[in-house]
């Protein structure tokens, strides 16, 4: 029998925010544990929570960049559960009256144009961070996260299979970014996501039992996470086991490759909502939203249509350049200071793209300047150093920080342009190379070829290409 695969996601988006949601502690990531802490986010007894106005102003840019309706009136609820992280025993969250409703996301996968349309977008306070130590008997707490503002995007089951969802958050995670809603740092927590799967016989309308997948912090995890999990659902439904599966919550094993049961999972009468007698409800005016609407800077699509046009890109590379928010601005930065469009796209695309990968790093990490890649791109177009000197430079030039001229200088690396030297260079080559000249006489075109590389080799990569090749040429075609 062939199945559909049901997927609906919750995505938690650390907002922008400089303190937290109900407090003025630090929203600092990397501090000292327990260093960003206050008695209101530590949930002590007779605290009184007070809402940080810029939470709201930031959930509503991103129900307007997701196509959400803004609900004027809103609240503050308490949502009750007992764990570890949550000193209050409650959350404060919203329920049934959230800041944003509706709205679709419209995304491409392969050519294919897709929308998912969400069902809500609510705020709410992050609870504590637990971390859980092998083999030993206690784990350890941070409640610096405790308090952090969430703005929880829910999806409409809308997603049927592993690639779109990661297609969906990549989508998000950059519109969310460029409206500067949130850094979506999956690295440090800042953007998460639940995933709710199932799986049903090809044209039956009634969804199956769904089983959510928590706290999956890349989309490499997530698209393993849900294949595995797919997988699994396939097998007991193959095997007439169907109804082994529970709706519970599970986790993903990285390590093991496979999701484990965590807990049955809750129902909203479970939790127990009700609103927060602590917070009056959330009045929104016409005047914020259209202030807010007009303050949204250019998102990813827009900035898709400028650099095609603007540096006469190819599509598919400005698709990688603005599907990193930081990665196209250090693009304009280096094409601002001089450098050719296409040269400055290259070196991103190819050398920038390279060194992220092997280091394992976001773009916003680096400490590499559009200032020093255009100097570097200008001492190559000028001819002083060669590409291959010019990728070597680079390599040091990300490491280091040190200005291009300085590295060039230090290790030596200035082209040869001058004819003499040249000359005498490429007559010590073909002097050592009589075969290669009579292979080029017998019209062996990639004799040249061979010569061009020792001569290279000879110069330790300092000879000015142009000017070695037509220096070879000349000289061959005397013979």
């Amino acid at each position: 029998m062939s199945y559909e695969t049901i997927i609906g996601l919750e995505i938690h988006a650390e907002l922008n925010t400089k303190t937290k949601i109900f407090c003025n502690c630090s929203t600092k990531f990397g501090s000292e544990p327990n260093s960003n802490t206050c008695p209101v986010c530590l949930g002590l007894p007779g605290t009184l929570p007070v809402l940080n106005e810029e939470v709201i102003n930031l959930a509503i840019k991103a129900g307007k960049v997701l196509n959400c309706k803004i609900n004027k009136l809103n609240k503050m609820d308490r949502k009750n559960y007992f764990y570890p992280d949550l000193t209050k025993s409650y959350q404060i969250s919203q329920f049934d009256l959230p800041i944003c409703s509706g709205g679709y996301l419209e995304f491409e996968l392969d050519g294919v144009k897709k929308k998912v349309r969400l069902n809500r977008i609510h705020i709410e306070e992050d609870p504590a961070k637990l971390t859980h130590l092998e083999d030993e008997p206690f784990s350890l707490i941070d409640y610096n996260r405790a308090g952090m503002p969430l703005a929880e995007i829910v999806t409409e089951p809308d997603i049927h299979s592993p690639a779109e969802a990661v297609a969906f958050l990549k989508t998000l995670k950059s519109l969310l970014e460029y409206a500067e809603v949130s850094d979506c740092r999956m690295d440090q927590g800042s953007m998460r996501c639940d995933a709710n799967i199932s799986l049903r016989p090809v044209g039956q309308e009634e969804f199956n039992t769904k089983v959510e997948i928590k706290n999956i912090n890349s989309f490499k995890e997530v698209q393993k996470a849900l294949e595995k999990e797919q997988k699994r659902q396939q097998e007991l439904y193959n095997f007439g086991e169907g109804d082994k599966i529970k709706q519970e919550t599970r986790r993903w094993d990285s390590g093991k490759g496979r999701t484990i049961p965590m807990r049955s999972k809750e129902d909203a009468d479970d939790y127990r909502y009700f609103p927060d007698p602590d917070l009056v409800p959330i009045v929104i005016s016409d005047n914020q939203i259209e202030s807010i609407e007009k303050s949204i800077p250019e998102l990813a699509p827009e900035k898709k249509v400028r650099f095609m046009e603007q540096f006469k890109l190819t599509e598919k590379e400005v698709d990688i350049l603005v599907s990193d928010k930081a990665l196209s601005h250090f693009y304009e930065g280096v094409v601002a200071l001089g450098a050719d469009a296409k040269t400055a796209a290259n070196w991103i695309l190819a050398e920038v793209l390279r060194i992220l990968k092997e280091k394992e790093m976001e773009s916003t990490d680096m400490t590499l300047k559009p200032e020093m890649l255009c100097k570097l791109i200008k001492l190559i177009g000028e001819g002083k150093i060669s590409n291959t000197a010019g990728k070597e430079v680079f390599n040091e030039m990300f490491d280091s920080g040190k200005d291009p001229e300085e590295i060039v200088k230090e290790k030596g690396l200035s082209q040869i342009s001058s004819s003499d030297v040249l000359e005498k260079i490429v007559d010590e080559v073909l002097s050592a190379n009589p075969k290669s000249i009579e292979d080029y006489k017998s019209g062996k075109q990639q004799a040249a070829g061979f010569l061009m590389g020792q001569v290279m080799k000879a110069s330790k990569g300092q000879a000015n290409p142009k000017m070695a090749k037509e220096l070879i040429e000349t000289k061959l075609k005397s013979m």
